[in-house]
């Protein structure tokens, strides 16, 4: 992974009277990262992202972006930055490749034919193009959101929930599009979305944020992986599972069980081993599922339980 910084936030801060959205922020986002950006509702995310785009200012702090403070050279930034705010406006009495030619020339960008109708091959709505905005689907809207954002080849991508309302098959499609451009466009990307399992799936790198203020920040693996998880086992024959385990070394990893599952709590690493003892053992093991998940450590995180 590359060292580079992409965007780099210290202190900042924003208030709002006497709310206080964004309390003394710190995060880091590294070129060819997938960062995700997580919170409960309230916790400042959507006005952290104001701030990163220069719509809204700061009390306090420092924003860089492509190494370069925001505040001094917002323009020479902006051109290299791809956004969705929410949820896209669009002239829904235009075609989708008309509303594109239109933003792109209010934004600076190439509007060729080929240029734009490679956006809508890339979202996946080359066949749309002549179609009319106010026939999309909420889903479509969305990706053609994303292809306006691209149009101008951004180096960063700043997404604010961008599968919100979608079905599961619209989810899917925005989170292959993610994917492929990060691993084959080459671009960062920065995901706000509290579908924690979007997130969990496409992240490389994460931070959670609670009340204006980092909570934890790190990679995806490191986060999920450090603590204890819960290993759910499906066995053949609980009762005799059982027996071998209260006889053994894995009782005291034991939690419960049901009709055809045995459940622990263990280290990552531990869960081999296991599967190893109970094949000795003569049990047929037909699955073994972590439940450690991100959605598992959001909650811990958020409700207190970790700083």
């Amino acid at each position: 992974m590359s060292s580079e910084h992409i965007i780099e936030v210290h202190g900042l801060t924003k208030k709002f009277r006497n709310l206080t959205a964004v309390n003394n922020l710190d995060l880091n986002v590294y070129r060819g990262d997938v960062f995700g950006f997580l919170g409960p509702n309230g916790a400042g995310k959507s006005t952290t992202i104001r701030m990163l785009l220069s719509l809204i200012k700061p009390n306090e702090g420092e924003i860089k972006i492509l190494g370069l403070p925001l505040e001094k050279h917002r323009s020479e930034i902006l051109r290299k930055v791809g956004a969705i705010v929410e949820k896209p406006d669009f002239y829904l009495y235009l075609s989708a490749y008309k509303n594109l030619e239109i933003l792109g020339r209010l934004s600076g960008a190439d509007v060729s034919k080929t240029k734009i109708m490679e956006m809508l091959e890339l979202v996946g709505l080359a066949k749309r193009a002549s179609s009319k905005v106010k026939t999309f689907s909420h889903g479509m809207k969305q990706r053609l959101g994303l292809a306006q954002a691209l149009l101008h080849d951004p180096e960063l991508i700043i997404l604010d929930e961008p599968t919100t309302g979608l079905d599961p098959q619209g989810m899917k499609e925005i989170r292959d599009l993610i994917l492929y451009l990060s691993k084959t466009k080459n671009k960062t990307i920065f995901l706000s979305s509290h579908i924690l399992r979007e997130v969990e799936i496409i992240a490389t790198r994460m931070i959670i944020i609670n009340k204006g203020t980092t909570q934890v920040e790190g990679t995806v693996d490191e986060l999920l992986n450090t603590d204890k998880m819960s290993v759910s086992v499906e066995v053949d024959n609980v009762d005799e599972t059982i027996k071998f385990i209260n006889e053994s070394k894995w009782k005291e990893f034991y939690q419960n069980h049901s009709r055809s599952e045995v459940q622990f709590n263990m280290m990552k690493n531990e869960v081999a081993d296991l599967n190893r003892f109970l094949n000795e053992k003569g049990v047929m093991v037909s699955a073994v599922v972590p439940v450690r998940s991100l959605e598992d450590f959001f909650l811990k995180i958020t409700e207190g339980g970790e700083k």
